[in-house]
């Protein structure tokens, strides 16, 4: 089980999230390939921690649909699937289109900016091909929204399908660098719509963002 050993460890935190964020980092990028066995041992000594947060992260990226433990035998990378690509982005699409209707109400100046921060961060990380960070800013952006939206509800279920859809966007965010700058100009529309306060604009450019990139997953997977 290749993994390096020159990776950049999180700061302050616990052994268990340091485990989970590590290897679901591993997955999302491929360096843990899909079907590939999780060797116990070997990922609590590079990791540096011992077996019981390995355990336990392992337990959380099941729960993620990330690996697959088969007690008393082995854990194993999932399969990615390309049936499951409809499935997430049309849910996740829905789920996010309403939630920026709703923030278009209320959403304040303050969260406006730090839209158009995280924006501008992750159109860098497109133009600089750093494909993770281009990852956590635009799941940043998204999560803002959702806040803003003020229903934990929604919250916990945008949550849920954001671990599922990781490998997705990450294969998403690698393509051409125009394919993926078209994100950056749909994240503009959104904010746009919040400045007017335009619920129904805000709603298609949000539901826009992920369907576009869904279809053209389904053509390159």
């Amino acid at each position: 089980m290749p993994i390096p050993k020159d990776f950049a460890a999180p700061a302050r935190t616990t052994a268990k999230e340091r485990a989970f964020s590590q290897i679901q980092r591993w997955i999302i990028d491929g360096t843990l390939q899909p079907g590939e066995k999780l060797l116990e041992a070997e990922l609590s000594e590079t990791l540096g921690v011992s077996r019981t947060p390995v355990r336990e992260a392992f337990q959380l990226l099941e729960m993620g649909g990330l690996v697959a433990a088969y007690p008393g035998r082995e854990t194993r990378v999932t399969q990615i699937e390309k049936k499951d690509i409809f499935k997430l982005y049309s849910t996740l699409a829905a789920l996010h289109a309403l939630a920026a209707e709703v923030a278009a109400e209320t959403i304040e100046a303050e969260r406006i900016e730090r839209l158009k921060e995280l924006n501008r961060e992750f159109a860098e990380a497109v133009e600089n091909s750093e494909v993770y960070q281009a990852m956590e800013a635009d799941e940043k952006f998204h999560r803002l929204i959702v806040e803003a939206s003020d229903n934990p509800y929604t919250l916990s279920f945008s949550d849920s399908l954001q671990l599922h859809i990781r490998r997705f966007k990450y294969v998403f965010l690698q393509q051409h660098v125009d394919s993926t700058q078209a994100s950056v100009h749909e994240h503009l529309r959104i904010i746009e719509a919040f400045e007017r306060r335009n619920a129904g604009q805000a709603g298609e450019a949000m539901k826009q963002n992920l369907i576009r990139p869904m279809r053209e997953l389904e053509r390159l997977l």
